[in-house]
């Protein structure tokens, strides 16, 4: 089955709480949620407070993406803070950094996540094959929303998704950045498992409609 996970990001921040209701009742399935240090990538977004009214307000499950410098200095508090999986990616820190921190969030009953740049191989993620529950392959570059999807990243989820199935690893593979309809079919067969929308769904007149639009024929 295909998860649909708006982003947050794209929400309006005013009226939160019915953006939250108006995509849960359109039958999405996880809610992303964007974090960025104006380090790692060149923007900021929200953070831990927003996290933590989010979690109180929905029981969705929620999808924190990190796009921060040596995400290990602050995946328990985004664990604690409601977060339902942890993602961070595999660019920023040194390898034993990126494997303590995913090992931590498991550590404290959470799925961890590993995500990869447009520019980053499919292969710097065999390092941590065993440590994730789910690889997150960028098709924009992290850190703004609206973007034009990179088609040429497609082989590197099909190089992924070999590999776990070779491996026989329940990993899910996830795609963030300029996904429509098209885009979403051209991902889910290419192996991608969640589809991250945050523009296509949240500037729909009817969500519920985008949203099925996204998951196609894939229930």
């Amino acid at each position: 089955m295909v998860r649909i996970a708006p982003s947050i990001l794209a929400a309006d921040f005013a009226r939160l709480g019915a953006e939250i209701d108006s995509i849960r009742e359109g039958k999405a399935d996880w809610l992303h949620f964007d974090v960025m240090d104006g380090l790692f990538v060149p923007n900021l977004s929200i953070g831990l407070p927003v996290l933590e009214s989010v979690r109180r307000y929905t029981d969705m499950f929620l999808d924190v993406h990190l796009m921060i410098r040596e995400p290990g200095r602050y995946v328990e508090r985004f664990c604690e803070a409601g977060a339902d999986l942890v993602c961070i990616h595999a660019e920023a820190d040194a390898e034993e950094g990126i494997r303590a921190a995913l090992r931590e969030i498991r550590r404290l009953g959470k799925k961890a996540g590993l995500a990869l740049k447009p520019g980053t191989a499919w292969d710097a993620a065999l390092p941590f094959i065993e440590d994730v529950d789910l690889i997150l392959v960028m098709t924009v570059e992290p850190g703004f929303g609206g973007q034009k999807f990179m088609s040429q990243v497609l082989p590197k989820l099909g190089f992924l998704r070999e590999t776990l199935d070779g491996f026989g690893l329940e990993c899910l593979l996830e795609v963030d950045g300029g996904i429509n309809p098209l885009t979403a079919s051209l991902s889910v067969a290419a192996g991608a498992q969640v589809l991250v929308a945050g523009s296509d769904v949240f500037r729909a007149a009817d969500r519920a409609a985008q949203i099925a639009r996204l998951r196609g024929g894939n229930n």
